[in-house]
């Protein structure tokens, strides 16, 4: 076994940092190359136009908000793979591993005829002008058609990630991101015999790299790794699984669409504050705040994977051990990362979009300074997240992102808008016309106070909730192997 290699052994009863810390780089590395894919589209667009950026940035939380659809499969298949691993039932694992990727592709496929249906009208609700929204339903349409594929791939990660093998799903990523990065500046810019296609060019680019992510994923899982090896005997469509990775992944999926449909009507009103500058400035503050989600995503994909397979295993107490150690790394690794972006905004704005406008400048400078406050506080969150995630109380996880999202960043950001922005009823609406700044800090705010909130909430009830869920794993163990 290599040095980077982790066995079910390893997470429940091994040394938990050097464990949690060995499965979380591939998690990271594979978190980077994300970040690489979301920077590379916005840094070659950004040679193009301010309003082609916005265009992608409008489109972020909506592309976000597919995504969270299927993570009912998607992390619903982590989750309970994780808990079969541990508890020694390889078998029902694997048939939990199809299941979800059969699930994953058939809400692709809904949400692909969607987008067709109505993808027009909802980037015209975001309040898009004539220059931006054209472009913007251009992308998502060509987005949408390679979206199936994409989020299948992400299903068969999840179980390799919940099987414990990091390491297939950066390899997976690798194959996908890697092909959007090679061919994004030849589609966008019409780089040798390609044509120009900018907007529509980032878009294809994005697919073909799922596709391809998608049979890195059927290679790795028939045969190529020595972990999750699918066959001809696990295809076998069971809608108990199915049934079971829908009540796992449900409030997981909800949770994510509480955050990203909060981001969507937050782009609406930068939009309507601040314009393309404003949008702009939103947008590469989005991108480059990724950085920070790959410690934070990292770690709290491997906590969750540990955290399941040690209540899988009847080990509460290392459960809990995860979280503590994680929480302290990702904490303190945000820290550091949201120290240095303090301190350089204006660099990296001018780096990843040299078009921005004098405006457009000066506000995503403020965005990033505003922003590098909170990073720790979602190091700490993405953990505490993976605990209740791991345990399979991802219920608490909806409620929470809900009360963070729609509870606090939503009204603090409405705050930017004129006093009396609609009339409904004969009643005039608004907010305090506090300006674009009000939707920067409601970002910052929003995430400490969760991270301060949820940390108080875990402290009280771990020791409870870990029982429970360690009881209930097994006798859901027992079940199947009855």
């Amino acid at each position: 076994m290599g040095a980077l290699d982790v066995s079910p052994e390893d997470i429940t009863r091994g040394p938990i940092p050097r464990t949690l810390v060995v499965l979380a780089l591939p998690l990271l590395a594979q978190n980077l190359v994300h970040v690489l894919n979301q920077l590379v589209d916005t840094f070659w667009l950004g040679r193009v136009g301010e309003v082609e950026v916005a265009a992608i940035g409008l489109n972020f939380p909506l592309m976000a908000v597919m995504f969270s659809v299927t993570a009912a499969a998607t992390v619903g298949t982590q989750i309970l793979v994780a808990q079969r691993v541990g508890a020694d039932q390889e078998r029902a694992a694997r048939r939990l591993t199809v299941n979800g990727l059969l699930l994953a592709f058939g809400l692709g496929i809904v949400l692909l005829g969607i987008v067709l249906l109505a993808g027009e009208g909802v980037v015209g609700a975001l309040g898009a002008g004539p220059e931006v929204g054209p472009l913007a339903v251009a992308y998502l349409v060509i987005f949408a058609a390679f979206f199936p594929f994409g989020t299948a791939g992400d299903a068969l990660e999840r179980g390799f990630v919940g099987w414990g093998d990091t390491r297939a799903a950066l390899y997976i990523n690798v194959v996908a991101v890697g092909t959007n990065i090679v061919l994004d500046p030849f589609l966008i810019l019409g780089l040798g015999p390609f044509p120009r296609l900018e907007v529509q060019g980032a878009a294809l680019a994005t697919g073909i790299g799922y596709l391809l992510g998608f049979a890195a994923a059927l290679a790795l899982a028939t045969g190529l790794r020595s972990s999750l090896q699918l066959t001809m005997a696990d295809l076998a469509p069971s809608l108990a699984d199915q049934r079971a990775l829908l009540d796992t992944g449900s409030p997981v999926s909800g949770q994510f669409l509480a955050a990203q449909t909060a981001r969507v009507a937050i782009i609406g009103v930068v939009a309507t504050v601040g314009g393309a500058a404003g949008l702009a400035a939103y947008t590469v503050g989005a991108r480059i705040a990724t950085v920070a989600f790959v410690p934070a995503t990292g770690f709290g994909n491997a906590a969750q994977s540990m955290v399941g397979q040690n209540l899988g295993a009847d080990r509460p107490d290392r459960a809990h051990g995860t979280i503590r150690t994680g929480v302290a790394i990702a904490g303190g690794t945000l820290f550091v990362v949201g120290a240095i972006q303090w301190l350089v905004p204006g660099l990296l704005a001018e780096v990843f979009v040299p078009t921005l406008t004098e405006t457009g400048f000066a506000l995503t400078v403020d965005y990033l300074e505003i922003l590098a406050y909170s990073y720790w506080a979602m190091g700490v969150s993405a953990v505490l997240l993976a605990a209740f995630n791991g345990a399979a109380r991802t219920r608490t996880g909806l409620v929470i992102d809900a009360l963070k999202y729609w509870g606090i960043r939503i009204p603090a950001a409405a705050a930017a808008l004129p006093a009396a922005y609609v009339v409904i009823w004969g009643v005039p609406l608004g907010g305090l016309d506090l300006g674009v700044h009000a939707v920067f800090w409601a970002v910052t705010v929003s995430n400490v106070l969760t991270a301060v909130g949820v940390g108080a909430y875990y402290y009280r009830r771990h020791e409870r909730m870990f029982h429970n869920a360690a009881t209930e794993a097994s006798e859901a163990s027992e079940a199947v192997a009855d």
